[in-house]
């Protein structure tokens, strides 16, 4: 191995073509960067809390049924009704309860989900509450 005895005390060369890069620039050359790609959003994304959806027991299924019987008489009139109901979250188990308020425009009985006024779509069997 060398000691570099023959090259330590030369002066750092200096390019004839290009200016010399400013101290603030040189900074940059050493500012830390993020080794992992993704590595923190992965942690926010595993510290993220979901819920479980409720199994509703028969009494309550019967009351929700009841619920939608009344709602049925809504459709069209713009009377507004608030539903609660199960969001499944798209990216881990579980997911989040979610309220709606709003005139509903339709009940698909084939498809199984409700059509509010604004477009959006509420599945029939992911409802939690109908007021």
């Amino acid at each position: 191995m060398t000691d570099y005895s023959d090259i330590i005390d030369l002066e750092r060369p200096i390019s004839k073509k290009h200016k010399a890069m400013p101290m603030e620039k040189r900074a940059a050359q050493f500012a830390s960067f993020a080794a992992l790609r993704g590595h923190s959003a992965a942690i926010e994304e595993t510290a993220r809390l979901t819920d479980r959806k409720m199994e509703l027991d028969e009494n309550r299924k019967e009351e929700l049924d009841a619920k939608l019987q009344l709602l049925w008489e809504t459709v069209g009139t713009g009377v507004p009704a608030t539903i609660t109901y199960f969001l499944p979250d798209e990216k881990k188990d579980g997911g989040s309860y979610v309220d709606v308020t709003g005139a509903v425009k339709k009940i698909d009985t084939v498809f199984r989900q409700i059509v509010m006024e604004t477009g959006e779509l509420i599945p029939i069997d992911d409802i939690f509450e109908i007021i």
